[in-house]
């Protein structure tokens, strides 16, 4: 597995069954506990008090067990528990389910340009909104932040809203005057690893026991979603220009829920539990989990109590693309976020002795591998074994490689990694060279040494060079600065994640995409942009790749949404997102993927690229209540308890005639099962929140291999706020072999909006 792009967390299937708390020396296991809230007696104080006496009735000490009370996103505690602890929980009534803690690990100037944020006809709705937005405070579940960067400064910000009940934590090397009128909240989270690790944190690492940011992924991440306007910010002297967040109005909150041994669920829990309990409008989990039942995906039970309390929840889509069913993050009350590339580009070239000048991309800044461009020797495959071809760390021979460019493949460890490796062998420069597995993407860093990566097909020409060019194999690398203008652009990231949704087919995810290659923004002060420890450098900015990036992007552009329309829903909201993303690059041509330059579909982009400026205006949006997922959550046939760890609710009924794509969705995702169910319906109902008086006529798009049928053909709203329902049928006419997905798109037309919605087909027969 490639360490690429470490920068989005992934579930990691860790157990924890041996793992040691600090709980009178004795073996004990992390367990999440959800608990029946209708259950709690009236004497109870709080639900704090509640678990502690749960605890205590069972003759369990939570002075030495229990580690956090929820009570606002989901209710329950996590407790550091012996193997007879668990029998005596699960055989009392007033718990719902018990389930094993987890581990998870870590997965700008241009964009609000690109995004339109900053084109003359967008300014004086931005500038309305700028005041409404200081209301906002997005959240920011990651590894803390650098309160000093220049993007938290708080310059002329009102005081933070009345309602904003968040407090700047004290801790090491973070005293509460850090925060500030854009930062207005920090918060750490650590005792769930803690209780998992011995109660050490970061063995043989710098770390902070605070709210402070060693790594720079969670400076990075909440800058980009509201980060405040700085000038003349580069990496190095790359992108620059004048960075800012998408939402440079709104307030930052930071929930430090990752450490270097990584982000254990029950932390990132009590992260989203305290978020919702400060006050937050937005929250921001650049972090993913498994294909898991939603009842047991610790961040789908937290998302679903936060947008129950109006709580807009913004995750990253997965960094495992371009392999198709590897989304993350798929439960329906989240924005599920893809990621795309920017019209910009760092371009570097490798010259040949053949007179071939081929081109890739680099952030390296320092000085020449010569005094001036000049061919050198290249190397690869110094070493006993193909493992020197990816320049794993002690593979090369320093005496091969002194003073010569490196061929390193891409793949295994880490990209700046293998440029380190390079380097302290002697090699005065490094190409890496993508491999199949991860085509013609090209990501961009700032190694430590001269560096230019290049795609796959480039890499094949160079590796064919190298190997049976004969002679004394020579290169030359140079580097061409900041380019702007890139097309086409967007191009979906290889390496974001794809449908299909393998925890409900009938959901189809992502949801949409945004910038996620090369984004640049603030930065931790003691991590070089490599984030390697031998890296001295020391930069304000930085530039790094992922769904971690485009995930903030969305975040913040939820809240200028939130801004401009306070009484819309979480759903309204991402519904709007949705139907008016586009899926056409700057070239007017549909949507291609970096991996292999081909055709992009819905499983790689969902409803397609986020647009600003259209998602402030939607015309009709697609809403869900509470009571809606209530519905979903029965259709999947999962028990009254797990609805209830999900939901919160002890009193609720099940519809008789709900199927998981009966929710109101903003998309379609169409499983055709069985021979005998080759037509489904499907129902959806649409709100008005344009102009009162409205009209709209369907428009579809379909492939040969179905035909739908919508009805009505037309619907005529007459208010604001008023709700037309209408049904699609759809008719399988492919054949019983029919495996290869097809799509197509549902739209409501008039002459102000275009309401679109994908769909996308599967057989499963």
């Amino acid at each position: 597995m490639e360490l690429a792009l470490p920068l989005l967390l992934v579930l990691a299937s860790l157990s924890l069954a041996n793992a040691n708390a600090n709980a009178g020396g004795t073996n004990t296991t992390t367990y999440i506990v959800f608990m029946d809230a209708a259950r709690m007696p009236a004497v109870q104080a709080s639900p704090a008090h509640w678990h502690a006496a749960h605890l205590e009735s069972l003759s369990i000490d939570p002075a030495r067990h229990l580690l956090y009370s929820y009570s606002a996103a989901a209710h329950g505690f996590a407790a550091a528990l012996l193997p007879d602890h668990l029998a005596m929980l699960r055989g009392t009534p007033e718990v719902l389910q018990v389930v094993p803690d987890e581990v998870f690990q870590l997965h700008t100037t241009r964009s609000p340009e690109f995004l339109g944020l900053l084109t003359p006809a967008y300014q004086p709705a931005i500038g309305n909104l700028e005041a409404a937005t200081h209301d906002v405070v997005i959240g920011i579940l990651d590894t803390g932040v650098w309160p000093e960067s220049p993007s938290f400064a708080g310059g002329n910000l009102p005081p933070p809203p009345a309602r904003w009940k968040g407090v700047c934590e004290a801790g090491v090397d973070f005293p509460p005057s850090a925060c500030g009128r854009k930062l207005v909240g920090a918060r750490s989270f650590s005792r769930g690893l803690r209780a998992a690790n011995g109660g050490a944190i970061g063995v043989g690492k710098t770390t902070f026991r605070s709210a402070r940011d060693r790594d720079g992924h969670g400076t990075h991440t909440a800058s980009t979603a509201a980060g405040a306007v700085v000038a003349n910010a580069s990496l190095l002297g790359y992108a620059t220009g004048t960075a800012r967040g998408m939402a440079p109005g709104a307030r930052v909150a930071a929930y430090k829920v990752c450490w270097p041994e990584g982000c254990l669920g029950s932390d990132i829990l009590a992260g989203i539990d305290a978020a919702v309990a400060d006050g937050v409008g937005v929250l921001s989990l650049s972090l993913g989990g498994g294909a898991a039942p939603y009842f047991r995906d610790t961040v789908a039970v937290g998302a679903f109590g936060a947008a129950a309390a109006g709580v807009f929840v913004s995750c990253s889509a997965g960094n495992s693309g371009p392999s198709g069913a590897t989304v993350s993050n798929s439960a329906p009350w989240v924005a599920t976020v893809g990621a795309g590339t920017l019209d910009r580009d760092f371009p570097a070239y490798v010259t040949l002795p053949t007179g071939a000048r081929l081109a890739g991309v680099s952030l390296y800044a320092g000085s020449s591998p010569s005094p001036r461009p000049a061919m050198l020797p290249l190397v690869y495959g110094s070493g006993r074994d193909n493992a020197s071809k990816l320049c794993l760390s002690g593979t090369l021979d320093p005496a091969a490689v002194r003073g010569k460019i490196v061929l390193c493949d891409r793949g295994v460890n880490a990209r700046v990694e293998k440029g380190a490796v390079v380097k302290a062998a002697g090699g005065a420069g490094m190409v890496l060279a993508n491999t199949a597995a991860s085509g013609e993407e090209l990501v961009a860093d700032s190694h430590l040494l001269p560096a230019v990566a290049v795609g796959r097909s480039v890499g094949d020409k160079i590796r064919e060079y190298a190997v049976r060019g004969g002679g004394r194999p020579m290169a030359m690398l140079s580097f061409g600065g900041t380019v702007l203008g890139v097309r086409p652009s967007p191009v979906v990231a290889a390496f974001s994640s794809r449908g299909p949704n393998t925890v409900v087919p009938e959901i189809l995810k992502p949801d949409v995409i945004g910038p996620g290659v090369n984004i640049l923004a603030a930065w931790s002060g003691v991590a070089g942009p490599t984030g390697l420890a031998k890296d001295g450098r020391r930069t304000n900015f930085n530039i790094i790749s992922g769904t971690s990036m485009s995930c903030p992007h969305i975040s913040g552009v939820a809240a200028l949404l939130k801004a401009a329309h306070p009484n819309w829903s979480p759903a309204a909201i991402k519904s709007a997102l949705m139907t008016t993303a586009y899926t056409v690059d700057n070239t007017n041509s549909s949507l291609r993927d970096a991996a292999d330059g081909s055709l992009a579909n819905a499983f790689a982009y969902g409803a397609g690229h986020v647009d600003p400026q259209k998602a402030l205006s939607p015309g009709l949006v697609y809403d869900i209540s509470t009571n809606d997922y209530v519905a979903f959550l029965c259709s999947l046939d999962y028990s009254a308890p797990h609805i209830q760890v999900i939901t919160k609710m002890s009193n609720f009924s099940c519809p008789k005639k709900f199927r998981p794509g009966d929710l109101n969705y903003p998309s379609f995702s169409v499983v055709f099962k069985q021979k005998s169910k080759r037509v489904l319906r499907f129902r959806r109902e649409l709100t008005n929140v344009g102009p009162a008086t409205s009209v709209y006529n369907v428009k579809v798009s379909s492939p040969e291999s179905v035909s739908v049928t919508v009805t009505p053909t037309k619907l005529t709203f007459k208010k604001v706020g008023q709700k037309q329902r209408y049904y699609v049928t759809f008719t399988s006419k492919a054949g019983q072999g029919q495996a290869k997905p097809d799509f197509g798109w549902i739209s409501w037309v008039n002459d102000e909006h275009v309401v679109r919605s994908p769909v996308a087909y599967t057989w499963k027969m």
